[in-house]
């Protein structure tokens, strides 16, 4: 291919060759011709397989084109300038975004559908790759160091590697505000989440477990705690000694980093479990995802909970592990109620299957942009959730 001239529009440029023929790539390696045959790691977060069909492109690529070729499933690995790559992605989801949603005859299949058409948003995106070498190095022109944010995302790597130019944004992303943090009122400081482990933007949960009544514990368990911050509300309220546990190490390492920056490590203790530790607990908090439903990537993890797994798990489990007198603290938005997936008599049946009863409910109401975003096909919804501190105790 002819040497790009940085500044190029990506609009207007010349138009690839043709595709080079598609090989089949083994789930952690991706596959291509240049023209000889080559290969590479395979970076994905979220375990997403590599593309089957794989073409090389350059600052002469037409966003016409590529969004073409990604809608048809061939990913363009990219080999001119770093920001020009930056710009063709901007034009392709130009593309992607022209088409009109349309929403179906009710409010849950509006959400079906308008999920579909994100995921099938973040495919075509995901189809433009950038190289990068074993030290996490981007071989192209202009492009930014991202060797610190990688190794965090990633962990080690020791060989050529390529990664959705899309994924790099949000590992790049991930590490800034991993750097900067996000600041918690109930704390008076910062909680700094790692790539994959849900932010507390959203402080509606946190204000409720900081001014729910704190019966006279001074121990108690924090169920998939995250980046740690329940866990830290509660200490810095009183208690004594929390287990908090959680199943991804991701969220182990975050938890213990924060507990550690926060100066709580003599009180919080991070486990890595699946729900419970062992023993039992006067007091015992869970903010299990929100939404009944499959995730498809891993932050999709802290609000979608396949066949309400979580929520089940906790609720089934918690008069096992809670002390005679003591409290669960069920913390859920009422979202999947206003979306038709799940209504409040499942989630109260559940409670009384489970032998417990409730004590009493506190609410908040979101202040995300979202709620207030009347375009959003979910509006109706989202304007209408709140989010329950669920005080539950044993019947």
């Amino acid at each position: 291919m002819a040497a790009a001239r940085p500044g190029n529009r990506v609009d207007s440029a010349p138009l690839l060759p043709n595709p080079l023929r598609a090989v089949t790539p083994a789930l952690d390696t991706l596959h291509w011709n240049d023209p000889e045959p080559r290969e590479a790691a395979w970076l994905s977060a979220g375990g997403h397989p590599p593309p089957k069909r794989v073409v090389e492109a350059d600052d002469r690529t037409p966003a016409d084109q590529a969004y073409r070729l990604a809608c048809e499933g061939t990913a363009l690995l990219w080999r001119g300038d770093f920001q020009n790559a930056r710009q063709l992605l901007q034009a392709m989801a130009r593309r992607v975004d022209r088409k009109p949603f349309k929403p179906g005859a009710t409010i849950t299949q509006t959400f079906h559908l308008y999920r579909q058409a994100q995921l099938q948003r973040a495919r075509v995106l995901g189809m433009l790759l950038v190289p990068m070498a074993a030290d996490f190095g981007i071989p192209l022109r202009r492009a930014p160091d991202v060797r610190q944010a990688c190794r965090e995302a990633y962990g080690s790597l020791g060989r050529d590697a390529v990664v959705s130019l899309r994924e790099l944004q949000g590992v790049i992303g991930a590490h800034e505000w991993r750097k900067k943090g996000v600041q918690v009122p109930a704390l008076d400081a910062r909680i700094h989440p790692h790539y994959g482990v849900f932010s507390p933007v959203r402080g509606e949960y946190v204000e409720l477990v900081a001014r729910a009544p704190l019966p006279g514990v001074d121990a108690a368990f924090d169920i998939g705690t995250g980046t740690g911050v329940l866990a830290a509300v509660l200490a810095r309220r009183g208690v004594r000694h929390i287990v908090a546990t959680d199943a991804d190490p991701r969220a182990l390492a975050c938890a213990r980093e924060n507990v550690e920056r926060l100066g709580l490590a003599g009180r919080i203790q991070v486990e890595q479990a699946d729900l419970y530790p062992p023993g039992r607990a006067p007091l015992v908090v869970c903010n299990p995802p929100w939404v009944p439903g499959p995730a498809h990537a891993s932050l999709d993890r802290a609000v979608f909970d396949p066949d309400s797994r979580m929520l089940r798990g906790f609720l089934a489990g918690l008069a096992a592990h809670l002390e005679p007198g003591g409290e669960g603290w069920l913390i859920l938005s009422d979202l999947a109620e206003h979306l038709g997936l799940r209504t409040r008599e499942e989630l109260l049946g559940l409670v009384e299957r489970a032998g417990l009863r409730v004590v009493d409910r506190l609410e908040a109401r979101p202040r995300h942009p979202k709620a207030q975003a009347a375009s959003d096909p979910l509006h109706a919804a989202r304007a209408a959730e709140t989010t329950a501190l669920w005080r539950l105790a044993l019947r």
